[in-house]
């Protein structure tokens, strides 16, 4: 596997590939093909969230990826029994650990980990030993660090979603003011030794800032790629995407 060390990494979420395929229930557009293409258009890695409805991504898309992937897969999935069933038999390069409610559209929020350490202690601790890295989905307040630390985590992916949404909204000052919380906040994490990784939300328009922190080694980013391929094809998209990020951090 190639090895990325002091390169930001890209992350590329194939979701939403899986989710124009089930609106007409047919078999494409692939979501494993999407993956061979983000190889090739420059990702690091590639990230598929298997939610307990199984809206976008199947049991059959994890199966196909876990075949075809030379890219590490990111495995999203809530803290459930079954999830962390599927997990084990795949053992994938990593497992980002995420909160779900079956209500939401997308994900609308970090996990709450200070409130439930014990039971996530446990539950990531046989994941661990089976050689996944274990990332938690948190937003960008100290308490959920310390605690996804104290857990055992060994990367955090900060949520940037509250972030690009002030963006969107033009409530600049309040944007401004996240942003400086997920700069403090990715500090704070990498002086407790956790990778930093961040995502949820980020556009052309909202990654530089973000790809900028010297502490964030990977980012996450689909829904907005996804959407973007429809004018100008996957390949572009992630290359543009890829483009911004290596200048932010340059």
């Amino acid at each position: 596997m190639t090895d990325y060390a002091g390169r930001l990494r890209l992350g590329v979420n194939i979701d939403h590939v899986a989710t124009v395929r089930n609106a007409r229930g047919s078999a494409y557009p692939d979501p494993i093909r999407a993956a061979m293409i983000a190889e090739a258009a420059g990702a690091d890695g590639i990230t598929a969230h298997l939610r307990e409805d199984r809206r976008h991504i199947s049991d059959a898309d994890i199966d196909g990826l876990m075949a075809a992937l030379t890219l590490p897969l990111n495995f999203e999935m809530a803290a459930t029994d079954e999830m962390q069933a599927i997990a084990l038999r795949h053992r994938p390069h990593a497992v980002c650990i995420v909160p779900e409610k079956r209500e939401e559209r997308t994900t609308e929020g970090g996990l709450e980990v200070a409130k439930d350490e014990n039971r996530l202690a446990h539950f990531i601790g046989p994941l661990r030993e089976a050689g996944c890295r274990v990332s938690i989905f948190i937003a960008a307040d100290r308490p959920q660090i310390d605690a996804a630390h104290r857990i055992g985590a060994q990367v955090i992916e900060l949520h940037t979603g509250a972030y690009c949404d002030l963006h969107a909204e033009g409530n600049f000052d309040a944007r401004d003011a996240e942003l400086q919380r997920l700069r403090e906040m990715s500090t704070y994490a990498h002086s407790l030794g956790l990778e930093v990784h961040a995502g949820h939300g980020l556009t052309y328009e909202t990654v530089a800032p973000v790809a900028a922190f010297p502490e964030v080694m990977e980012l996450n980013i689909g829904h907005f790629i996804i959407g973007e391929a429809i004018f100008m094809g996957l390949d572009p998209a992630i290359r543009e995407m890829r483009r911004l990020m290596d200048e932010a951090r340059a």
